[in-house]
């Protein structure tokens, strides 16, 4: 057995690389260990050095584009829109069961021929987004089960990676959070407010379960992103949805936020995972999620500087405390989406417009790090492209409404969400991080 001493000192720089995070213990009647936790990282899909698969989307619409571009005389932004749609990028499966079950075999397929992995993105849960831009999904909790089973039929046991539902835990109708400050606003008037929360985490759970059981199928939950919910908040829905029996949580799927912030922001709900869950000392900790230090506080959302006293909070807390964890690999891991972070989150001009929506089609946004699983964070498992970047967020009006839907920003009516936006497919480019 490993001394005090040297147990706190992994445990200590796991911390100082913003690498110290949780194991959620599983929901009741769940094993408490998956095949991920505890195992080594190389059991992983997304081990290091791993090939990721580009799909090619959009492919003749960025060829139109570079096309136009060429001919204004901006051909560098004309190679950048090419390549962007060469990267490694997501697929979202999406539709009837009998779709998802075959674009789940073809990706997959072409994937393995290419000894490459394929991120798919299973996007489907009954009141998806809550009626919003994305508004669908199946229309009942057996059509769900029905559709999960189909996508697991599709992959088989060839490699693959499952972000299953962004938004699902963002985003739970008739939800009171940790926090008590709810139900949610999301109140669907064809949800059953008594069931429609449970039933989330039921068919969350249920997902994690029939997909992970493909030998070479990893999962991860939506964990939102550091603009959204708290820490403790994030763990606690995680740990409901079965996060243990998981490969992990992504994070900033869709959004903006910066890379730096979202490593961060996963390492904290790691570590309140592994805070909320711990039995030592009585159990006192266990379930208390609530207690975690995270992005709101200590720290100060606004300042990033301030970042660093929610770091100590789980020094003190884990590192120091009783039954600290040993190390990285007994932690939950995570995935960001850096598609289009790369200048991070849009800050609209004040008092301009009604319902700025910062996050819908935001001008002057870049393309963040190209994929990769070499991250520099061993929790990070790895840096994914899952919105595909020149895919509009929907329309986008600012709260106008006398102005015939336009997005003043772009001087136009944006295209329906994740049709393709030449506009913001050159504007992506030209401000990618570099």
């Amino acid at each position: 057995m490993a001394s005090r001493p040297i147990v706190r000192a992994i445990a200590v720089a796991a911390v100082t690389l913003v690498a110290t995070a949780g194991l959620a213990a599983a929901p009741p009647g769940a094993a408490a260990h998956g095949r991920h936790h505890g195992s080594p990282h190389a059991d992983r899909v997304l081990s290091d050095g791993v090939s990721l698969y580009s799909p090619g989307l959009h492919t003749a619409d960025a060829a139109r584009l570079a096309a136009k571009l060429v001919r204004s005389g901006d051909r560098a932004t004309a190679r950048g829109v090419l390549d962007m749609a060469r990267t490694p990028q997501a697929v979202w499966l999406t539709g009837t069961a009998k779709d998802a079950q075959r674009d789940a075999r073809q990706v997959t397929r072409r994937a393995a021929a290419r000894h490459q992995v394929p991120v798919l993105v299973a996007y489907n849960i009954p009141f998806r987004d809550c009626a919003q831009y994305s508004a669908g999904g199946a229309t009942s909790a057996a059509e769900y089960a029905d559709w999960v089973r189909a996508v697991a039929r599709g992959i088989g046991q060839r490699r693959a990676v499952v972000l299953l539902e962004p938004d699902g835990l963002g985003i739970i109708p008739f939800y009171t959070p940790i926090t008590g400050s709810g139900p949610e606003w999301c109140q669907p008037a064809d949800a059953d407010p008594a069931t429609a929360a449970s039933d989330r985490f039921a068919m969350l759970n249920d997902a994690v379960d029939v997909l992970e059981a493909g030998s070479h199928t990893d999962v991860y939950l939506d964990g939102t992103h550091t603009g959204w919910l708290g820490v403790g908040d994030a763990a606690d829905r995680l740990h409901k949805a079965g996060v243990e029996r998981a490969a992990g949580f992504f994070l900033n799927v869709s959004n903006y936020r910066l890379t730096e912030q979202q490593v961060k922001y996963g390492s904290w709900i790691s570590q309140c995972l592994w805070y909320g869950t711990n039995p030592a000392e009585g159990g006192w900790r266990v379930g208390h999620f609530d207690y975690c230090g995270s992005q709101y506080y200590p720290a100060d959302p606004n300042d990033f500087s301030t970042w660093g006293l929610t770091d100590q909070w789980y020094v003190d807390n884990l590192a120091d405390a009783a039954n600290p964890p040993s190390g990285p690999e007994a932690l939950a891991h995570f995935v960001v989406d850096t598609s289009r972070n790369g200048q991070g989150p849009w800050t609209p001009p004040a008092g301009v417009y009604p319902d700025a929506q910062d996050w819908c089609n935001p001008p002057d946004r870049g393309l963040g790090l190209r994929p990769t699983t070499d991250t520099g964070n061993p929790l990070a498992d790895a840096f994914l492209w899952v919105k595909t970047p020149g895919e509009s967020d929907g329309e986008c009006s600012r709260g106008l409404t006398d102005n015939g839907g336009i997005d003043p920003e772009w001087g136009q009516v944006d295209p329906a969400a994740g049709a393709w936006f030449p506009a913001q497919a050159a504007d992506l480019v030209r401000n990618a991080v570099q």
